[in-house]
């Protein structure tokens, strides 16, 4: 679905989600072994693990595994869950990302002619300066 809207705030496109059953099943399961890893790593790190080389090294891993496998669950979630959706935005220019007016994008002459030097150095080196 588009729309010709092109003021700001308009939803220029938008995707429904696939919302397909064999990704909600595999969150599930991906959830049910992040559940094991995670009670893993906890009865590991209270019965003290750590405390060896090889514990420590192993419990490293098991965390390492519980985030990769997070990061799936969120990616699988983000692609069949979440609609695909396009805002119009306002385009700025430039100068208007540093809050500089448009006539001092080339930047002020150094002759001592905008308020002192003291002034032009805190511009320099302070680009929000009064905005």
């Amino acid at each position: 679905m588009s729309s010709t809207g092109s003021t700001y705030g308009d939803i220029h496109r938008y995707e429904p989600a696939r919302e397909s059953t064999a990704a909600a099943i595999a969150i599930v399961l991906l959830t049910i072994i992040e559940v094991v890893f995670v009670f893993l790593f906890t009865y590991g790190f209270v019965s003290g693990w750590a405390l060896t080389d090889t514990g420590n090294m192993f419990l490293g891993g098991v965390l390492a595994v519980i985030f990769v496998d997070l990061a799936f669950i969120l990616a699988l979630y983000r692609k069949e869950f979440l609609p695909d959706v396009m805002i119009v935005k306002k385009r700025r220019r430039k100068w208007e990302d540093l809050y500089v007016r448009e006539e001092d994008v080339d930047g002020v002459s150094f002759d001592g002619s905008g308020g002192g030097a003291w002034e032009q150095v805190k511009r320099a080196v302070y680009p929000y300066y009064k905005r």
